[in-house]
């Protein structure tokens, strides 16, 4: 199989940015196993079913491997990390370009119906009740995805506010002395709750979150409306329209490589 025939399917670089970070294969004491499969390929291919949504036993024959082979490797690579530290690294590669704007973050979630059930998953408020999980996504002021989440679908979003903020602000790099703070916050009403307005402040972050009763959260479109526009990016990747993944951590692992490919595409744009 020539490399052209799916080579469309990963972005220019991105495989050499990934493959630092992907750990080293091991031989299976049966014989066999993934350690024949190009690495490259086995990348492009788990690429291909987030954006195509298909399943693994429907992998495109042109990749030259196993469906087993490929789901197999997604979980080593996932168990150990790859999907977060690549999109740590190119979130690293957008602040050396002073591509990121941290003058303010948006915070908001979206539903997603769970085909297959499984944990973190519970009755939808916005979908007749049906089994269905929720995706959390912080911001930067330009909608690029700083840290992803994952609840079930009945959990409220102000219960999420908390650990995503607290997630963005642990970030840090010992190597480069990287510490990502934003000055502002910005919410929708849902996450008008008094013990997080108090927390905020103490963290040194301005709180921009509609009052309940009191101002529409549609006031706050002309900051917030990138964080729609993000969350329409993110369920275009097919695999994450709906939750296949019984497993939380496989879905949750979808949606950090397609938080990765969003800045990486951004990245592209903004230096070519």
């Amino acid at each position: 199989m020539g490399r052209g025939t799916w080579s469309r399917t990963v972005p220019d670089g991105l495989w050499e940015i990934a493959e630092p970070l992907i750990p080293s294969s091991k031989v299976r004491p049966q014989g066999g196993g993934t350690q024949d499969a190009p690495e490259e390929t086995l990348f492009a291919a788990i690429i291909y079913v987030l954006v195509s949504g298909c399943a693994w036993r429907a992998l495109a024959p042109c990749f030259g491997i196993s469906k087993s082979t490929a789901h197999r490797r997604f979980l080593i690579w996932s168990r150990a990390g790859v999907w977060g530290w690549l999109h740590e690294e190119i979130l690293h590669r957008l602040d050396d370009a002073s591509l990121l704007d941290l003058s303010r973050a948006v915070l908001d979630a979206a539903h997603v119906r769970a085909k297959e059930g499984g944990e973190l998953t519970g009755p939808s408020p916005v979908d007749r009740g049906k089994p269905g999980s929720k995706m959390h996504v912080l911001s930067d002021a330009n909608g690029l995805p700083l840290l992803v989440g994952f609840s079930a679908a009945n959990t409220h979003d102000s219960l999420a506010l908390k650990p995503m903020v607290q997630g963005h602000q642990t970030r840090h790099d010992p190597h480069c002395g990287r510490y990502f703070k934003s000055q502002r916050l910005h919410a929708d009403r849902a996450d008008d709750v008094p013990h997080l307005r108090k927390l905020l402040p103490g963290k040194h972050i301005c709180v921009r979150i509609a009052r309940k009763g009191v101002e529409y959260s549609e006031r706050l479109g002309r900051r917030r409306w990138v964080i729609e526009r993000t969350m329409s990016w993110l369920t275009g990747y097919r695999r994450l329209n709906h939750r296949y993944e019984r497993k939380p951590g496989n879905y949750l692992a979808f949606l950090g490589l397609a938080a990765a490919l969003r800045y990486y595409k951004r990245f592209l744009k903004l230096t070519m």
